[in-house]
C-alpha cells in the first residue's frame, strides 16, 4: 500500500476495514481519496492505485448529494446519514441507489470516512421476504381450496361427463366444456397446493452447472428452441446443498419464461452464468446464525423486459403479466428458493432482463472436483 496512504493509519484497523462487506472511503480535508477497501475497489470497478488517485468529485457524478453529505459532517465534526442516495459513476451504466454513512475520523482535520451500503439487494430481500409471507396465505388457502371446493368439483365433472353421453349432439360441446374447465379448475388448485407441502425435501451437494446443463438439454428441445444460449460459468464454484429435481424445475421455470417473453424478440438470446459473490449474508428462518449466499446463478434474456409497474410483485402469488397466466409459477420458483436458503430477484429494462439466485454452499464444499463447462 502507498506510503502517501495516511487512512486508516495502522495495519489492524486496516485489516477491519478491508474484512468490511461494504465499501469503505477515507476522504483527506481536499476529498481526495486516501484509501479504500476491496469491497469499495470492486464497488466501483477500479484498483486501489487507481482510486487514490482521483478526488471524489471524479468519482461520483456532479450534484450528487454525498458531496455536500461530507461537507456538512466535516462543519459539525458528527456523523451523518444520507439515505437511499442515487449513486452515479462512470465506472458503472446503471445508477445505484445506497444508504451512505459520513464520520469524521477525528477532530483535528477533515478527514472523513464514507461507508456505503447498497439497497438494490437489501430491498429485494425484503420484498422477497414478503413474497415468502405471500406463500405462506396461499398455504392456507390451498388447504381450503382443497377441501371446500375440489370435492364439488368431482361432482360437476361426473355430472358433465354424463351429459356428454346423454344430450344432442348441439350440446355436447357445452358439456365437453363444463368438464374441460373443471378440469382447469382442479389443475389450478393441485397448483397452489404445492405451497402447503411442508414435506422435509432430501438433499445432497449438487454440482449447479449439472442442474443449469439439464436444464438447457430439456428448453433447447423444447419451450427454447431456436433461441441461441450462452454460458459463463465458473468451474471451480462449489456445490449447493439442495434437491436436484427441485432446482432443475426452478431453472426451467425461469428459461421457460425468458423463451416465451422472446417470442417477438430477433436474435433472441438467453445467458446462463455462475459465479462466486462473497459478503452477502442473512438471517433465514429455522437457522440461528445468519447464513452466507456466495453462489451466484443469472438466468438472463434480451427480451422487452417487465413493466416497472408488475417488478416489485413479481414473486408474489397470482401475479402474471401472461394472457392465461395463473401467477404461480414465480410464486413457486420464490418458495423453492427460499426452501433452500436463498433469494432470487429481478431486475429489468428493456433488451434485458436479469433473474439472479443466491444459494448458500454445501458445508465443507469450498474444495470442489472440477467441472468441464460445455462450449457448445
Amino acid at each position: 500500500m502507498s506510503a502517501a496512504i495516511s487512512a486508516p493509519d495502522t495495519l489492524p484497523s486496516r485489516s477491519v476495514l478491508q474484512a468490511l462487506p461494504q465499501p469503505i472511503i477515507v476522504l483527506d480535508e481536499q476529498h481526495k481519496i486516501q484509501f479504500v477497501n476491496y469491497a469499495a475497489e470492486a464497488f466501483f470497478g477500479a484498483s486501489l492505485s487507481v482510486l487514490t488517485r482521483q478526488k471524489l468529485d471524479d468519482l461520483i457524478a456532479f450534484g450528487s448529494p454525498i458531496i455536500s453529505l461530507v461537507e456538512t459532517v466535516v462543519q459539525r465534526r458528527a456523523p451523518m446519514t444520507e439515505y437511499r442516495v442515487r449513486i452515479g459513476s462512470s465506472r458503472f451504466g446503471d445508477e445505484r441507489i445506497a444508504d451512505v454513512f459520513a464520520s469524521p475520523l477525528s477532530d483535528v482535520d477533515g478527514r472523513v470516512a464514507l461507508l456505503i451500503q447498497e439497497r438494490t439487494m437489501a430491498d429485494k430481500i425484503d420484498r422477497q421476504m414478503v413474497s415468502r409471507g405471500a406463500a405462506r396465505s396461499v398455504t392456507g388457502l390451498a388447504a381450503m381450496l382443497a377441501h371446500e371446493i375440489k370435492n364439488p368439483l368431482s361432482g360437476i365433472r361426473g355430472a358433465a361427463q354424463l351429459l356428454e353421453q346423454t344430450v344432442s349432439s348441439d350440446e355436447v360441446p357445452l358439456a365437453r366444456l363444463i368438464r374441460e374447465e373443471t378440469d382447469r379448475i382442479v389443475g389450478l388448485i393441485d397448483r397452489v397446493e404445492v405451497f402447503g407441502d411442508e414435506r422435509p425435501m432430501e438433499r445432497e451437494p449438487i454440482n449447479i452447472h449439472v442442474v443449469l446443463d439439464r436444464v438447457k438439454l430439456l428448453a433447447r428441445n423444447g419451450v427454447a428452441r431456436g433461441i441461441t444460449f450462452f454460458e459463463e460459468y465458473d468451474p471451480s464454484l462449489p456445490p449447493v446443498f439442495g434437491n436436484r429435481d427441485q432446482l432443475i424445475q426452478v431453472f426451467l421455470n425461469l428459461v421457460k419464461n425468458a423463451a416465451e417473453a422472446l417470442e417477438r424478440t430477433q436474435k433472441p438470446e438467453i445467458r446462463l452464468s455462475t459465479a462466486f459473490r462473497p459478503g452477502i449474508r442473512i438471517s433465514v428462518a429455522g437457522v440461528a446464525e445468519r447464513i452466507s449466499l456466495p453462489l451466484e446463478i443469472v438466468i438472463e434474456d434480451n427480451g422487452p423486459g417487465v413493466s416497472p409497474d408488475t417488478l416489485p410483485f413479481l414473486f408474489d402469488p397470482f401475479v402474471t403479466t401472461k394472457t392465461n397466466g395463473s401467477g404461480l409459477g414465480l410464486a413457486l420458483v420464490a418458495k423453492i428458493v427460499g426452501d433452500h436458503g436463498g433469494v432470487i430477484d429481478c431486475d429489468s429494462r428493456p433488451g434485458r432482463t436479469r433473474f439472479r439466485i443466491l444459494l448458500p454452499v454445501a458445508s465443507g464444499a469450498f474444495q470442489q472436483s472440477s467441472y468441464e463447462v460445455s462450449t457448445k
